[in-house]
């Protein structure tokens, strides 16, 4: 994502980020240059094939009725990347060094370089599933005073020139969050909303997939899946 360079190379970055829609990343929450606002879940997988038949008709109902229960769209995104094992290296090369032992040292060695070998011939995968819950301040039906005070404004502009609005449409969007995550937790799913750094890193790899292995802001994989509060 070009909106991570340096200030200073401005004429690259303004030629690049007029096609990037992100305005801003605050709270976890992706500020659109619409106005509009994005909350992004992480979902955890379940193996259908291995379900007896009552539990995959059970998950197909409990899916279907969370579909039947949206009022608005949602984007369901996968994002696959190449299986970084880098760090799990690091650690064998250190035991590596610090074993005195001269044949558990070789044989150390040998396992590194088959895991290096299997991974790169078999071209092991990670698979990550996000929803993608939106709102945008159009859909905010209420003329209250705060519409009023900043309707002249664009709707970017409106959001960007009070934190308090920011908030009020936070809020909403975080009920639908909310409802999102309750619905399809009753198709035995794990729901966890990302933050800010995890954000920036999965728009960051989908704006430079070559650097899907080397640009690790802070791995997905240590993020804890748990039932949504």
């Amino acid at each position: 994502m070009e909106f991570l360079k340096p200030k200073n190379k401005k004429a690259n970055t303004s030629s690049t980020q007029k096609y990037v829609e992100v305005d801003e990343i605050r709270d976890g929450i992706i500020t659109l240059k619409s106005g509009a606002l994005r909350s992004v879940l992480l979902v955890s997988s379940l193996n259908f094939d291995l379900k007896s038949t009552g539990e995959q008709d059970a998950i197909i109902a409990s899916y279907q009725s969370f579909l039947n229960s949206l009022d608005f769209p949602v984007q369901i995104v996968v994002s696959s990347r190449r299986f970084n094992i880098s760090s799990y290296i690091s650690l064998l090369e250190n035991e590596e060094k610090q074993q005195q032992n001269e044949l558990l040292r070789f044989q150390i060695s040998e396992y590194k370089a088959f895991i290096r070998n299997l991974t790169e011939v078999s071209n092991i995968m990670s698979k990550y599933f996000y929803v993608v819950v939106p709102f945008s301040p159009v859909e905010d039906k209420k003329n209250g005073l705060l519409h009023k005070l900043f309707g002249i404004f664009r709707p970017r502009e409106a959001v960007n020139n009070t934190g308090h609005l920011f908030e009020t449409y936070k809020s909403q969007l975080l009920q639908r969050v909310e409802h999102v995550a309750q619905a399809l937790s009753g198709t035995g799913l794990n729901i966890t909303p990302l933050q800010t750094e995890e954000v920036i890193e999965l728009l960051f790899n989908s704006y430079n997939p070559s650097l899907f292995t080397t640009a690790v802001i802070k791995n997905v994989e240590n993020i804890e899946l748990s039932q949504f509060q």
